[in-house]
């Protein structure tokens, strides 16, 4: 047995402009750790993102466990990530991880909480459903390799309408995106390390320990998701003290690919949350709380404007928003991001405060408010703000969406 998984690290130096923990990635099943590109550039702005390969994908060796059949466990991967934690330096970290990477998130938080600082589980699950099932497919992929699993993972990873808008199957595959990029790591894959895989998740079983997961927890689910569908988001976040749950809207197992926008700002706003809640609460604190928020909610481009536009006159008052609005009020724990942007879109109506409203349409996007559910805000806000204020909002939400989609 070799000793370490394959791993890439993103974001700033140790000894640069970290603001954070260490966050530390975990892939699903017969993809690399790829199947995070699309959240990794906002993820990795002001941390250090480690990303690691499951046996036998990716870079990762399939002997960094043992593969004998039957033998690999969930805990002997979150041992892995806690030797390549060590071998980094790194003793505590967030952690977010999809499917299987998600269930090593979980047993990391039950069995060792010092290291673990917060976990999210995007579409995973406390159990992955009857053990014969995994060895079964276990002992098909010892025997003929990945291939025979390419269709059958597509249609789980994808909705019907994702794969028909990229030809699959009838072109023979996908054209050249992050999808077909995916698919071709399942077939790539090493048999013995995709088998071994396949035993963890027999095996495992969480659900009796998830009151023992102590960590802020945030779950994501897709609401088309066959592999996990979200009865088992909704297991996880019962489970788990204080969890919150969040369902991603026409997305399947790989709704981070599928949906990147959506889930990209839960998880922003899972770590900027916890960030919050284990900062001190003097006044710089609150300004860096507030500004990781800022930035979750109005994205890094808007703020980098804001800043490079402020004068020594208009200082004190970016100070006080930054603290005020949002290091004391978007950060507190009694009301989600989505909320928060209902009510924020709903006020801004009311006052007909047009120039806010539009940045905050874009906020509530980034915040998983999809464009009917902003549809239906505004609605609302004809009844109780008046028709000709909910006309104006009209106008200026459609502009907005309309750019967000051209864009």
């Amino acid at each position: 047995m070799t000793e370490m998984v394959h791993h890439r690290i993103d974001g700033p130096p140790p000894e640069g402009r970290d603001l954070g923990l260490p966050l530390l990635l975990g892939p699903s099943m017969g993809t690399s750790l790829a199947v995070w590109d699309p959240q990794v550039p906002a993820l990795a702005r002001d941390r250090r993102v480690i990303r690691w390969d499951l046996p036998g994908h990716g870079g990762s060796p399939a002997d960094v466990v043992d593969t004998t059949p039957g033998a690999t466990t969930i805990a002997d991967l979150g041992r892995l990530v806690l030797a390549l934690a060590d071998s980094l330096g790194v003793d505590r970290f967030d952690y977010a991880g999809i499917s299987i990477g998600g269930a090593v998130g979980a047993w990391l938080a039950v069995h060792h909480p010092e290291r673990v600082a917060s976990l999210a589980m995007v579409c995973s699950s406390a159990r992955f459903g009857e053990p014969a099932a995994w060895h079964e497919r276990a002992a098909l992929v010892r025997a003929e390799g990945t291939a025979p699993l390419v269709e059958m993972s597509a249609t789980r990873w994808f909705t019907p309408s994702f794969l028909e808008s990229r030809g699959f199957p009838e072109s023979g595959g996908f054209p050249e995106s992050r999808a077909e990029a995916l698919i071709n790591d399942l077939r790539a894959a090493d048999p013995a390390g995709y088998a071994a895989g396949c035993d963890a998740l027999a095996s495992y079983d969480l659900r009796g320990d998830l009151a023992r997961i102590a960590v802020p927890t945030l779950v994501i689910a897709g609401r088309d998701d066959s592999a996990t569908p979200p009865t088992h988001g909704r297991e996880l976040a019962d489970g788990i003290p204080g969890a919150s749950l969040v369902e991603v809207a026409r997305a399947a197992h790989l709704a981070n690919v599928e949906r990147p926008k959506a889930v990209l700002a839960a998880l922003l706003g899972h770590l900027a949350d916890t960030a919050a809640e284990a900062a001190p609460r003097d006044d710089a604190s609150r300004h860096a709380a507030g500004m990781a928020v800022r930035r979750a909610v109005l994205g890094n481009e808007h703020v980098d404007r804001a800043i490079a536009r402020t004068t020594d006159f208009t200082a004190p008052f970016q100070d006080f928003i930054t603290r005020y609005a949002w290091g004391e009020i978007w950060t507190r724990p009694g009301l989600s991001r989505r909320t928060r942007s209902c009510i924020t879109l709903t006020a801004l109506v009311a006052h007909g405060h047009h120039d806010e409203l539009g940045m905050h349409v874009r906020a509530a996007l980034r915040n998983g408010l999809t464009p009917a559910e902003i549809r239906e805000v505004l609605l609302q806000t004809a009844v109780y703000c008046g028709v000709p204020a909910a006309n104006s909002a009209f106008a200026v939400a459609d502009r907005i969406l309309r750019e967000e989609r051209e864009g």
